[in-house]
């Protein structure tokens, strides 16, 4: 009998290019092996003891006797390779059709009614790096006051501003703006607030981001679980993510690390359902910034914190850890990649020692979550539970 499942999305850990990768231009990458065939190699001793160098396509990290935990390796069925894909589809849905996209910018219809609704003018709107823009622009944007406007390859509307220049609340407002505008043939999968801090030289990003997305299109098995009256925690931008469809109870976090003290403080309480955490730091700090070391460095954290997570578990628990996409530091650009992602499982209930293969979605989370809960499921994924 299984009470609860932690499921912790390692945000772009991806582990090599999935078959499409060239029509992505993603060819050859490879966000795991990047940060683990680096000088010195890895130090991840509890994903090593749980089965991570056993998954399929992973020659690179040391393998064990008997794996403590069960494994596989996650293709993606959606056309994407973006973070709401990427969790929708870990939900159980299936997106065919790829968000909008605006490399060259967006257009006038977009920006004029933008900037006519929050009573500004705007710098860039162009897609760039978070961090490179904010050194190119930052310092005209504290001297006018008007926000930067950036995209990327994936499907966003960024806006940047300075909490001592545009406060959160009114930071906060411009997005709930752009999320009224950016819908139907201009349909952005999020919305992102970007608050920066400090001087011209040294801006620093805060924690204060926060993503306005889409509602899922369709119930996903978050719904599911809630409509059968148990606990849906969303802990990070889980709650974001999925505009809040299908969750019983959230909490931001300023951290990977705290995203894992939220999730053990969750496990100890009294609940029963799913806790639902995205560690986006992989991501956010290391991955589009192209920083190999602190990428590696925040997995080997993340790693040590494993065994207080363990310790956390109650008998009918078990713990999932995956990724939504990849996000290669070694590769070119700051964008994210289209790769396989990986699914670590471990639990007093789990068969050591499994190894599933390659399964072709994302979603078979999702149904074997279903399956667990006996709550109904989409129509996408295949439950795995009969081989935990």
């Amino acid at each position: 009998m299984i009470n609860r499942v932690i499921l912790m999305v390692i945000d772009s850990v991806g582990i090599g290019e999935m078959p499409d990768a060239e029509a992505f231009g993603d060819k050859g990458c490879n966000t795991l092996k990047s940060i683990s065939t680096t000088e010195g190699g890895i130090r991840i001793p509890n994903l090593e003891a749980m089965g991570m160098g056993h998954i399929d396509g992973i020659d690179y990290l040391d393998k064990v006797s008997v794996p403590t935990g069960a494994v596989a390796r996650l293709g993606e069925a959606s056309r994407g390779k973006d973070t709401t894909t990427g969790h929708w589809e870990i939900a159980g849905l299936r997106i065919d059709t790829p968000f909008m996209t605006y490399p060259d910018g967006f257009p006038p219809r977009v920006m004029d009614l933008f900037e006519e609704r929050i009573g500004r003018k705007t710098l860039c709107n162009k897609p760039a790096s978070g961090t490179v823009i904010l050194d190119e622009l930052g310092e005209e944007h504290m001297k006018t006051g008007m926000p930067i406007i950036y995209t990327s390859a994936d499907s966003v509307f960024q806006i940047a501003a300075h909490e001592d220049i545009i406060p959160l609340d009114e930071l906060y407002s411009m997005c709930r703006i752009a999320r009224e505008i950016l819908m139907g043939e201009d349909q952005v999968a999020r919305i992102i607030a970007r608050p920066f801090v400090g001087k011209p030289g040294a801006f620093e990003r805060t924690p204060n981001r926060r993503d306005y997305s889409l509602k899922p299109f369709e119930p996903t098995v978050l719904n599911a679980l809630q409509d059968a009256k148990l606990d849906v925690i969303a802990v990070g931008k889980i709650v974001d993510i999925f505009d809040g469809y299908g969750i019983t109870e959230d909490i931001h976090t300023v951290s990977n690390m705290d995203g894992v003290n939220q999730t053990i403080n969750y496990m100890k309480k009294q609940n029963k359902g799913l806790i639902f955490t995205n560690l986006v730091d992989f991501d956010a700090k290391f991955g589009h910034r192209r920083n190999v070391e602190g990428y590696k460095t925040a997995l080997e954290e993340f790693d040590a914190r494993l065994p207080e997570v363990m310790a956390a578990m109650n008998d009918d628990d078990i713990l999932m850890i995956t990724a939504d996409h990849g996000n290669d530091p070694g590769y070119a650009g700051t964008d994210h990649t289209r790769e396989y992602v990986p699914l670590v499982i471990y639990g007093k209930s789990v068969k050591a020692g499994g190894n599933f293969g390659t399964l072709k979605t994302f979603s078979d989370i999702g149904a074997t979550i279903a399956d667990i809960f006996k709550v109904p499921a989409t129509e996408n994924g295949t439950s795995f539970l009969s081989r935990l």
